[in-house]
C-alpha cells in the first residue's frame, strides 16, 4: 500500500504538471496524457531498470521505452523530469519555439530520454520490435515497452509491426494499448471500431493481458505477469482500460478534451482536485 501511495502521490504531480505545460501554451492534448499518466508512472518508479544520469541512445543493459502515441508528450516529459532525465523548470518551455521539449517528441533537440521522434501515428512499434531484436542478438536481457493509443492501432503499420514481432519471436517487448475508447472525432466504435481487441493480438500469436490502466496495483500486477511470460518466443500485448482525462471531472470520458487546452478558470478547477506533492515547476 505505501509503494502505490507513493506512486498515485507522483501520478498526482505529472497530472498537475501536464495541465500547466498545456494551459500555458494554450496547445496540447490533455485528455489521453491525462489517462496514460498512471502507467508512465509506474513504469518510470517502479518497473523499469534505467538510469536518467547516464542517458544515452543505445540504452544497453536498460529497459526501453517507446512513447508511439506522441500526444500524449506533456504527461512523458512531466514523468521524464520527475524522473531526473532533465530540470523540472524546463516543463515551462513545453511547445515554445526552440524548445526541446514539442508537442510531439523528437529527436533534433537531444532531449534526455527521448530515443525516437513519434508525431506520425503507427510507428513506435515498429521501432520497439527492432530495438527488441537488437537486445535479443546483443543478449541484453532487459525489455522494451511501447505504448500505443486505440485510435493509433487503426494505422495499418501497428499490425505490421505484430506480424514482423511473431515471425521473429520477439519475447522481450512488452506493448501496451492505451485503451480509452476515444479519439479525436469521437468515440472509437463510432469512427472505425476494435472489435474484439484482444483476439486480434491473439490471432497475430501474442501473449494478451489486460488491466486496468488507472489503477496502480493492477498494473503491477500485471506488467510483472507480463515479464514472467517472456522468453517463452512470443511478444505481449497489455490492452489498458483507461479514462480519457482520468483525474480531472469535466475531462473524463469524453474526446472534446482530445486536444483543447484549459481556459484560466478550467484550469484552476483541474488543479483543485489535484494534490500537489512534489511541488509545482
Amino acid at each position: 500500500m505505501e509503494k502505490t501511495n507513493k506512486l498515485e502521490a507522483i501520478a498526482s504531480q505529472v497530472r498537475r504538471d501536464l495541465l500547466r505545460m498545456i494551459h500555458a501554451r494554450n496547445s496540447g492534448h490533455p485528455g489521453g496524457s491525462l489517462g496514460v499518466t498512471d502507467l508512465l508512472v509506474c513504469l518510470y518508479f517502479e518497473i523499469m531498470e534505467h538510469n536518467p544520469k547516464n542517458f544515452d541512445m543505445n540504452g544497453i543493459n536498460q529497459d526501453l521505452f517507446f512513447l508511439s502515441n506522441g500526444h500524449t508528450s506533456a504527461a512523458w516529459y512531466s514523468v521524464l523530469a520527475r524522473a531526473g532525465y532533465f530540470p523540472t523548470e524546463e516543463l515551462g518551455t513545453f511547445r515554445a519555439i526552440n524548445s526541446r521539449l514539442q508537442g510531439h517528441p523528437t529527436t533534433a533537440e537531444h532531449l534526455e530520454g527521448i530515443r525516437i521522434a513519434s508525431g506520425s501515428l503507427g510507428q513506435g512499434l515498429s521501432v520497439a520490435c527492432g530495438a527488441a531484436l537488437a537486445k535479443k542478438l546483443n543478449k541484453d536481457s532487459k525489455f522494451v515497452y511501447c505504448l500505443m493509443g486505440d485510435g493509433e492501432i487503426e494505422e495499418g503499420q501497428v499490425w505490421e509491426a505484430a506480424l514482423f514481432a511473431q515471425a521473429r519471436k520477439i519475447d522481450n517487448l512488452i506493448a501496451f494499448v492505451d485503451y480509452n475508447g476515444q479519439q479525436i472525432d469521437g468515440s472509437i466504435m463510432s469512427v472505425i471500431g476494435l472489435n474484439k481487441l484482444r483476439e486480434k493480438w491473439e490471432a497475430f500469436n501474442w501473449i494478451v493481458l489486460e488491466c486496468n490502466g488507472n489503477d496502480m496495483n493492477d498494473l503491477i500486477d500485471t506488467i510483472n505477469m507480463a515479464k514472467s511470460l517472456s522468453g517463452k518466443g512470443q511478444s505481449i500485448a497489455i490492452i489498458m482500460k483507461t479514462e480519457m482525462g482520468k483525474g480531472v471531472d469535466f475531462m473524463m470520458g469524453t474526446h472534446k478534451w482530445h486536444g483543447v487546452a484549459p481556459n484560466d478558470e478550467q484550469l484552476q478547477n483541474a488543479l483543485s482536485q489535484l494534490e500537489e506533492t512534489l511541488g509545482d515547476y
